[in-house]
């Protein structure tokens, strides 16, 4: 008997009980759609992660907090009040690798009031005009405030997308106000949408200040207070860095040239941000600010950086990373799924060659071969896993666009892992049916035949 004719007799076969045939393939459904939908999301994680970083650029780098310590405990990076504007200054001046640098002030849970509109944003960033350079994000229309108005600590503000249509309902807002923990502030300009980031948030749901008016309307710490993640021992710019004298808020000089960045003095930042010159010259950035906040913050050698330095490699890598683990985490359970799919085949298919005991033994008196009953059972088998992995790879892509379209999940489709879904149901089905099929082709026809 040739293929084609051994593989019509195993689909008659199969469809005398369609409703066992179907049950039988809800294990290899269930392992198949999970793997595809847990491939489609871990591909589409790592292109958003890709996407992101490129998106950042090669050679941008994030200076973070060091972490403080309260009885013996490590409280968390970010957690200690180690970085000061005059840093950033400091790194503009002497590190001859750093293009620019920001100093980064971030303000959250704080309400955005415009008219009877009443709404949170994501994120609220105080910071300086290069930080659209650094972080490739365009205006879209109007304008980028100066660094005149952040010496000055001008009550003017940038905003996403998101801002326009919840805030604004969608009209310019350009020349508006808005209103944040009492104070107005003036939308001078809009960003371009960049829509989710890597982490699946709103990139456009931002509102952009001066670092000075941030620090000083929204978030501003007097002397001697601190927030509630950091230790007594660095609540003050005497207990930080002795004899640097920092003074909080001094009076603006009206003579002041409009390229000087850093005139108003604060007690911390929450973060620097800074671009290398070009990608090859990261490592010496990273090198040179290291170098230069140590001497700065008066560390000893030996002694631990109060600072963290992290480049868009490091995020890339350590993003990634997670993203893999838990991609290769939930399909380990979805091989699992499968293994069980799998035995549930050899079930059905050893109770099937019992029940069709004497059929074989029949075929077997009028000519079949061990080897076309060995071949029809493997191919009944593959059949079913097969069509179980079809519908799989159906449902398993249907529930990855629900993810996306109700989580806000970045997804992308994988011809390798369509095929590869494939393969593994072909798989599944020749090594679970081999023995049923194997046990049917030894049969005794005589006894084959006798067995009621």
């Amino acid at each position: 008997m040739n293929v084609a004719s051994t593989i019509i007799v195993a689909l008659k076969a199969l469809l005398r009980n369609p409703t066992r045939a179907l049950l039988t393939t809800l294990g290899i459904v269930i392992g198949i759609a999970a793997v595809i939908t847990m491939m489609e999301i871990g591909t589409g994680s790592s292109q958003s992660i890709r996407s992101s970083i490129e998106k950042m650029g090669a050679n941008t780098v994030l200076v973070l907090p060091g972490a403080s310590r309260r009885g013996g405990v490590n409280q968390g990076s970010g957690s200690r009040m180690s970085l000061t504007p005059e840093d950033c200054d400091a790194i503009l001046r002497e590190c001859v690798a750093v293009g620019t640098a920001v100093p980064v002030v971030n303000a959250g849970g704080y309400q955005v009031i415009s008219g009877n509109v009443n709404y949170a944003p994501s994120r609220i960033t105080g910071t300086a005009p290069d930080f659209l350079t650094i972080r490739n994000w365009e205006i879209e229309e109007g304008r980028n405030f100066t660094s005149r108005e952040v010496n000055s600590r001008a009550t003017v503000c940038l905003v996403g997308t998101t801002i326009v249509r919840e805030v604004f309902g969608g009209n310019s807002p350009i020349d508006s106000e808005l209103r944040i923990k009492d104070t107005a502030f003036k939308v001078v300009g809009v960003l371009k949408s960049k829509g989710a980031n890597m982490m699946g948030s709103d990139e456009d749901d931002v509102i952009i200040l001066p670092w000075t008016t941030t620090r000083l309307r929204l978030t501003g710490l007097k002397t001697g207070e601190a927030s509630d993640t950091t230790s007594t021992a660095a609540t003050s710019p005497s207990a930080l860095y002795p004899g640097e004298g920092i003074a909080l808020y001094p009076e603006p000089d009206e003579n002041l040239e409009t390229d000087t960045l850093l005139m108003p003095k604060f007690i911390h930042i929450d973060m620097i941000q800074l671009i290398a010159t070009s990608p090859e010259k990261v490592d010496e950035a990273i090198d040179e600010v290291t170098t230069l906040l140590r001497e700065r913050h008066r560390i000893k050698p030996g002694e631990d950086d109060d600072f963290h330095i992290r480049n868009s490699a490091e995020f890339m890598q350590m993003l990634t990373g997670t993203t893999t683990v838990m991609t290769n985490l939930l399909l380990g359970v979805a091989l699992i799924s499968l293994v069980v799919g799998g035995v549930g085949i050899m079930n059905i298919m050893l109770v099937s060659v019992t029940e069709r005991t004497r059929e074989i033994g029949l075929r077997m008196a009028v000519g079949a071969r061990s080897r076309d009953i060995l071949q029809q059972f493997l191919i009944e088998s593959m059949v079913l896993c097969l069509v179980g992995g079809i519908v799989g790879i159906l449902l398993g892509h249907g529930a990855a666009l629900l993810v996306e379209r109700y989580l806000n999940w970045p997804i992308a489709s994988s011809p390798e892992a369509v095929l590869a879904a494939v393969a593994v149901s072909a798989a599944v089905g020749l090594v679970f049916g081999f023995y049923p099929a194997w046990k049917a082709s030894k049969l005794d026809p005589i006894e084959a035949l006798r067995y009621e």
